[in-house]
This record gives C-alpha cells, sequence and structure tokens, in this order.
C-alpha cells in the first residue's frame, strides 16, 4: 500500500509525500526488483551502502549520531561528492499504524517546506522495503545539550547570540503556519560555525 498525504505548508503551497508499505514479505521481494525502490547493498564485508532509486545515488553509512522517537541517525556519505549529510533512518516495522504513517508523512511535508538559515536543512527522503530515509544538514557540533554539558553556563553574550538565532527560527515557523512542539536543548543543533539549526 502507499501512504499519501497532502500538507498544505508554507503560504498554502500543497506539498504531497508518499511512503511505500508492504502487506507481505513476497510484496516486498517483488517490489526490491524493481528499479524504483531502494535497495541496500554491501560494497564489502564492512561497508553499509544506502541506495537512493530516484536519484541513483549511493552512500556510506557512517557513524551513529544519536536517536529520538522512532528514527536512527547515522552519518551518510555522497560515494561521487564526499559530501556528508546526517541521514535519519526510520524503520517501517515503526510505521504500523495508520496516524504512525500519516505522522510521518506530514513531518516529512512540512520539513521540505522549511528554508530558513536556522532550521536544519531538508535534501530528500527515499525508501527501501525497510525504512524510510531523510537526508538532512549535518550539524557537526552536535546538540545545544551536549554544549551545555561541557560548558555547563553561558556568558551572557552567548546567550544574546544564541536566543536571537532561536527566536529568529521560530518566527519564521510561526509565520509559514508551523509549530514546533519539542524544542529542547536536544533539537537545537550546532553546525561547524556555531550558528543554531533547530530540528527534530
Amino acid at each position: 500500500n502507499t501512504i499519501t498525504i497532502a500538507a498544505r505548508v508554507k503560504s498554502g503551497v500543497k506539498t504531497e509525500i508518499s511512503i511505500t508499505m508492504y502487506k507481505d514479505t513476497k510484496d516486498a521481494h517483488n517490489a526490491q526488483e524493481r528499479p524504483d525502490i531502494t535497495r541496500k547493498e554491501n560494497a564489502d564485508s564492512n561497508t553499509q551502502i544506502i541506495y537512493d532509486p530516484k536519484t541513483k545515488k549511493r552512500y556510506i553509512k557512517g557513524n551513529f549520531l544519536g536517536k529520538g522517537g522512532f528514527a536512527k541517525c547515522y552519518e551518510a556519505i555522497d560515494q561521487e561528492t564526499n559530501k556528508i549529510y546526517a541521514c535519519k533512518i526510520v524503520s517501517k516495522s515503526q510505521l504500523v499504524k495508520q496516524h504512525q504513517k500519516d505522522k510521518m508523512a506530514s513531518e516529512i511535508a512540512i520539513h521540505k517546506s522549511m528554508d530558513h538559515p536556522n532550521v536544519v536543512k531538508f535534501y530528500s527522503y527515499f525508501e527501501d522495503r525497510q525504512n524510510v530515509y531523510i537526508l538532512l544538514e549535518l550539524c557537526g557540533k552536535r546538540t545545544f545539550l551536549e554544549l551545555q554539558k561541557r560548558r555547563r553556563t553561558l556568558t551572557d553574550p552567548e546567550v544574546r547570540y544564541y536566543m536571537h538565532q532561536l527566536v529568529n527560527a521560530v518566527k519564521y515557523m510561526h509565520e509559514n503556519r508551523v509549530i514546533h512542539r519539542d524544542l529542547k536543548l536536544g533539537n537545537l543543533f550546532l553546525d561547524d560555525n556555531l550558528q543554531i539549526k533547530v530540528g527534530d
């Protein structure tokens, strides 16, 4: 079954996201043979390759970055360009109930519509018979939670610096009729320039 959700985001623009679910192993096997379904291959015994059928790109599954909710997050390295992304991997076994499928599709549609320097950049999503993959901007300095644990305290100028960026990101989301609903230190990421990136 293909689950399609239409989300009206960003000034009324309608975006449709589809996630394919398989009823049984026979359906999954048949889908694996079709060229439009993602396949995961092994380049050698130690390297996992994630394949995107839409772009024909292959990504090396890299270091584990963290987990939360339904997803686990890993580095994903583009084999052609060596660009490194953060790849959220959601097992379809976690998307059994209809409301779970709808929530996943809605989150993808909304994040795809966001474009702001203080929001984690969305690049693409694709799937195979086991997982949904979401490619995002890699934030090299990890999360604000980890910064707080290392530093314990911040100076007043630092607080003003980060709060200005956070308020700008939230203002942008609200102007586009998006409410985050889970703003916390673990969802505030930092890039290599110590710029805040709101994510999830």
